[in-house]
C-alpha cells in the first residue's frame, strides 16, 4: 500500500491553489475546474471543490470545517520560510518554536482555516528520526 495523498475540500479551488502554489512552491495539475493537485517528490496535496464531495454521499465532508488535520511539511530552514510566508499569510499560529520532540516548527492557517505546520528537525534525536525519509 502507498499513502497517495491528503484532498483538502473547499468552495474556493482557485483560492486554496494559489495559496498552496506560493507555500510549497509547485505550481498545481489542473484536470478538472473542480479538482487540482500539487506533487512534490514527498506528497500530493489534492484540492478539491465541495460540489465534488456530492460523489462520496451527503454529509460526508464539509469544505472550511477542519479542526482535527494538521498539513505537515518537511522544510529545510524554518527561519526562511517564516519570513518567506509572511508577506501572504494572514493567520499565524504559533512564531517559530522547537518541540519538545526536537522539531523547530511555525503554524499557520490556509485561507480555509486549515492548519498548516512547517517544521525542521533540529535535535540529534530529531535529525536521526527523519534520516532517510523523503
Amino acid at each position: 500500500m502507498n499513502f497517495a495523498s491528503v484532498r483538502i475540500i473547499t468552495d474556493d479551488v482557485d483560492r486554496l491553489v494559489e495559496f498552496y502554489e506560493k507555500v510549497m512552491g509547485a505550481s498545481a495539475e489542473r484536470p478538472a475546474p473542480v479538482f487540482a493537485e500539487l506533487v512534490v517528490p514527498s506528497c500530493t496535496l489534492a484540492i478539491a471543490h465541495s460540489q465534488t464531495a456530492q460523489l462520496f454521499g451527503a454529509g460526508s465532508v464539509v469544505a472550511a470545517n477542519n479542526r482535527t488535520v494538521i498539513i505537515e511539511f518537511r522544510v529545510d530552514d524554518v527561519e526562511a520560510e517564516y519570513a518567506r510566508l509572511k508577506l501572504f499569510v494572514d493567520d499565524w499560529v504559533m512564531e517559530p518554536t522547537t518541540m519538545p520532540w526536537g522539531n523547530r516548527s511555525v503554524l499557520f492557517r490556509d485561507p480555509d482555516g486549515n492548519l498548516v505546520n512547517l517544521f525542521e528537525p533540529v535535535t540529534e534525536e530529531a535529525i536521526k528520526r527523519f534520516s532517510g525519509r523523503r
